[in-house]
């Protein structure tokens, strides 16, 4: 590990800084300002919108266009523009949204500044800081321990190892670890960009998920297609020359290709719908931090479950207490000294708090501090004896069958036992407190609709598994039968076995949570993981997608890709819809987007081997682009569709992409026959090719506009209409024919009439013979 810079001047631990010296040290730029952001910056946004391979295309493309003169060919730039205009927009207004309410968020500190102590953001953190951490905060900044108690760190996210790190006085410790047991006063030596982990993020930047399984499959296709548009266009735009030796007509029949290769709105149209799905979610106050994050969610097979928290409110009571030996008071005063010399602040130690009996009359000589592994804390007193509270399971060595019955009781009915132990040096079991839980009011609901969508839902506790298994009863997840206690399952145990046996793990340590969620990843299962304290961290870091609930450990709300603001696991209902919405809808219009890239390749390379040039210009296709595929996929990317992804991204876009792209293609070749055989005019030619792609554009659209609400026809009615009128009105603007010329009508009404049939007919045909037995995976 690399060292850390070293105070040069020990800053009083009882006083902390002034303010003249924190204004000081504000003007020489030593505060904590935080380099990672959850959301991207505007200029970023406006960027990744703006400069891409496409645009770059399109506007050599318009430069060409430009320099033919034929100025009502760069109508092609209005979708283009108002795509990045919307796309732009969307994610700006989505991002606004997101730091609002992640300001809510922030994470803030406890600071000794001019004698007091003061909530201080980790934004606003200077170097020479005291900060006092406790168990559950992620330290925000590297600096030197000066008081230590009992403090313990997870180093995971900086070294790649998940042991547990015993600190103490005049120890470093680094940005990005976490405090997994005790407390302690830290001097910040190196704040903002010149920490360790800021350093590391400089150089390297490293994202849990960075691409949704979307965007890979759409990227694939772009990368496919950047190899293919460049030289078919070439030899398109030479083959033509050399029939016609016309630059200018040549130009704008290459630029017609070259444009339709091109799904320019698929990419930003995936990027909107996650951007206003993290947009709709933000109003519900859930934070989003991974955009990726929405489908990922969506694709969930197995959702693994903390039981305090998420199945519970997290509202401990101590509702019995059980002695042995000694007086139920001294129990619960016992207890209530090693919760203050710890300084616990859990559901648990609160719970203890409450009970307010009169002190444990002992001098803590020294603090045994809770750690998730070892599952117990305590204090050894003046005389050495060691007072201990923690699992039964785990610190009594050896109970009588009277109180292992007494243990089981509770735990079948719920309760969270807790033993009370002295030693001194023999072990003397002082007592039992029975802690209850309230199961959410809403979850067995909640988990009976996650099931009924087919996710399979575990639950991995540190609690007794005969208590999570009741917990997970009343719940509805399970029958209460299928657990199984990992604190006596062998290391060499294969875990990927247990995976799928049981539903319920009791006594589970942080490390084994974690190598529980990579068995079922190995398994071919993608997981979600929910939790709230800092023995989740591991888990949520492994798992594919992780929700935490606010409030509970910074630790576990900066590893999660979704924070519950509201605090409410209800909202799992939401998200998942959310997700289903996005890929449903995404998945459903691609197929528009891409019936233009199939027809305008294989034209391409037919002209190019008949030597003809390309049968209309950029200008003529616009108003059809914008009224088949622009303006509706944009509408029916927010229609609510919330059925379980079905996988199969490329099957479900050929089905109607491929069949409409034939239909076209054999419409404009017969067009292009039938033109040259009775000297049809370009002007004639092109009308009714276009005029076919629009016909075939709405046959697609219908069928992937189905149900079709009142909504639904009326946009598409609309949409019709305006296709009409631009037939008829737009030659000046578009450069195409009027349908009403007499001359040519029998045509159109023949390509209108005979579109649908063809089109169906062609979907039945592929889908029997060919999509029935291709694997599109």
């Amino acid at each position: 590990m690399v060292k850390i810079k070293q105070p040069q001047k020990y800053t009083s631990l009882d006083e902390g800084l002034t303010n003249q010296e924190v204004d000081s040290r504000v003007q020489r730029g030593l505060t904590n300002v935080q380099i990672k952001k959850l959301s991207r910056p505007i200029p970023k946004i406006l960027a990744d919108n703006l400069f891409t391979l496409f645009n770059f295309l399109n506007l050599v493309i318009a430069i060409l266009i430009f320099w033919t003169g034929s100025y009502r060919n760069l109508f092609f730039l209005g979708p283009v523009i108002a795509n990045i205009i919307i796309g732009s927009y969307q994610e700006i207004r989505a991002k606004i949204t997101v730091d609002k309410i992640s300001l809510v968020n922030s994470a803030s500190f406890n600071v000794t500044r001019n004698s007091q102590l003061e909530k201080v953001d980790i934004a606003d953190l200077v170097e020479d800081d005291i900060v006092t951490v406790k168990r559950g905060d992620t330290i925000p900044a590297d600096g030197i321990i000066r008081s230590s108690n009992g403090l313990q760190t997870n180093e995971s996210s900086i070294t790649g190892e998940a042991d547990t790190i015993s600190k103490t006085t005049n120890d470093e410790v680094f940005s990005g670890s976490f405090v997994v047991a005790g407390q302690a006063q830290i001097q910040l030596t190196q704040v903002g960009k010149e920490s360790f982990v800021s350093k590391i993020s400089s150089a390297v930047g490293k994202e849990k998920r960075s691409v949704s399984v979307l965007m890979k499959i759409i990227n694939n296709i772009i990368k496919i297609l950047t190899y293919t548009i460049i030289p078919i266009g070439l030899l398109l735009f030479f083959r033509t020359y050399s029939q016609n030796n016309n630059v200018a007509k040549s130009i704008l029949g290459t630029s017609a290709s070259v444009i339709g290769m091109i799904p320019e709105g698929l990419v930003l149209l995936t990027s909107v719908a996650l951007a206003t799905g993290a947009y709709n979610l933000s109003k519900r106050r859930i934070l989003v931090r991974s955009l990726s994050a929405i489908e990922t969610l969506a694709r969930v097979d197995v959702l693994c479950l903390d039981k305090t928290g998420t199945i519970t409110t997290g509202k401990l009571t101590v509702k019995k207490t059980i002695s042995y030996q000694t007086s139920e008071q001294n129990v619960q005063a016992i207890a209530q000294k090693i919760v203050e010399a710890t300084q616990e602040s859990n559901a648990t130690a609160l719970a203890v708090s409450a009970l307010n009996v009169k002190a444990f009359a002992s001098d803590v000589k020294e603090v045994i501090p809770f750690s998730s592994e070892t599952k117990y804390s305590g204090f050894v007193a003046k005389d050495d004896t060691r007072y201990i509270m923690g699992a039964p399971e785990f610190i009594i060595k050896n109970s009588s069958s009277e109180m292992t019955n007494t243990i089981q009781q509770a735990a079948q009915k719920g309760f969270r036992v807790i033993a009370i132990l002295k030693e001194a040096p023999t072990q003397e079991v002082l007592g039992l407190l029975l802690i209850s839980d309230e199961v959410r009011e809403q979850a067995p609901d909640t988990f009976n609709y996650l099931h009924n969508q087919g996710i399979n839902l575990k639950i991995i506790s540190g609690d007794n598994p005969v208590t999570v298994a009741n917990v997970a009863a009343q719940a509805g997840i399970a029958s209460g039968n299928d657990y199984i206690d990992m604190s006596q399952v062998d290391e060499t145990k294969d875990y990927h076995e247990l995976v799928k046996y049981y539903k319920i793990f009791g006594r589970v340590r942080p490390s084994q949570k974690s190598e529980l969620i990579k068995a079922m990843q190995d398994n071919g299962l993608t997981v979600g993981m929910t939790g709230d304290g800092v023995n989740d961290v591991l888990a949520m870091r492994q798992s594919d997608c992780s929700v935490a609930i606010a409030g509970e450990s910074d630790a576990a709300e900066a590893a999660a890709d979704f924070v519950l603001l509201n605090r409410n696991f209800d909202s799992m209902i939401f998200m998942l819809n959310e997700g289903r919405r996005v890929i449903n809808n995404v998945e459903r219009v691609a197929s528009l987007f891409l019936i233009k890239t199939i027809y305008s390749v294989v034209l391409s390379i037919l002209f190019i081997i008949l030597g003809t040039g390309y049968p209309f210009e950029p200008s003529q296709l616009t108003p059809i682009n914008a009224l088949t595929v622009g303006i509706p996929t944009f509408l029916l990317a927010l229609e609510p569709n919330y059925t379980p992804p079905a996988g199969r991204f490329m099957h479900n876009v050929m089905e109607i992409a491929l069949p409409a792209a034939i239909c076209n293609i054999a419409f404009i070749v017969a067009i292009s026959i039938l033109g040259k055989h009775f000297n049809f005019s370009y002007e004639i030619t092109s009308t009714l090719s276009v005029f076919t792609i629009g016909v075939i554009g709405f046959c697609a659209l219908i069928s992937i506009a189905n149900p079709l609400y009142v909504r639904k026809q009326i946009m598409i009615g609309i949409a019709f209409v305006l296709f009409i009128v631009t037939f008829i009105f737009s030659e000046k603007a578009f450069g195409l024919q009027s349908i009403l010329n007499w001359h040519y009508t029998y045509l159109y009404i023949a390509i209108f009439l005979t579109a649908w049939p063809l089109f169906m007919f062609m979907r039945e045909v592929l889908g029997r013979r060919v999509f029935s037995r291709i694997n599109w995976k």
